[in-house]
């Protein structure tokens, strides 16, 4: 009989260990308090990269939009002045203020424009084209009921939080083209 209690007192004793091993293993199995720690630190860094490509491009977009306002409020000036300028004669200088005060979140240093009058282009990025009169030079490119075509290139600016330009060779452009009154 001795035996057989011993036996069975084993077999009691094994059978504790396995439920407690069991309760331990299960215990530590479902337990999820760092996987939450886990899934936040792999989720934020493309969170954060979302979001911060959301700002990068609403900053561009909004170069865009104010450097079509400015090609926009050039070509309607050049539209409006026609063939009316004053001394000294000067179409580009006229359209690139105009440009200049519509679009002033613009670096005007940065700004690149093409002015196309009757056809004929002003040498690229001139922003004087002085006459002697009203019928010479570019001031006589402007020709009632001729177009005035005006495009305007500027580099991206993804210079966001100073860490560096994202898009090196970004350049936005926008052209404009009105009929001379």
């Amino acid at each position: 009989m001795l035996a057989a209690d011993n036996t069975a007192s084993t077999q009691r004793e094994n059978l504790e260990i396995r439920s407690h091993w069991n309760t331990i293993t299960a215990h530590h199995l479902n337990d999820e308090e760092g996987q939450s720690l886990i899934e936040f630190a792999l989720c934020v860094p493309a969170f954060l990269l979302v979001v911060f490509g959301i700002f990068v491009f609403g900053l561009i977009l909004a170069d865009k939009l104010a450097l079509t306002n400015a090609a926009s409020a050039a070509a309607m000036k050049l539209q409006v002045v026609g063939g009316n300028l004053a001394s000294p004669y000067d179409p580009c200088a006229v359209a690139v203020a105009a440009a200049e005060q519509a679009a002033p979140s613009l670096k005007t240093a940065n700004l690149i424009f093409t002015i196309t009058l009757n056809g004929v282009t002003v040498p690229s990025n001139a922003t004087s084209c002085t006459s002697t009169s009203n019928t010479t030079g570019a001031a006589g490119n402007l020709v009632s009921g001729q177009p005035a075509q005006v495009t305007i290139t500027y580099p991206c600016s993804t210079n966001s939080f100073h860490y560096g330009n994202y898009f090196p060779s970004c350049t936005l452009s926008a052209s404009s083209s009105e009929t001379i009154q």
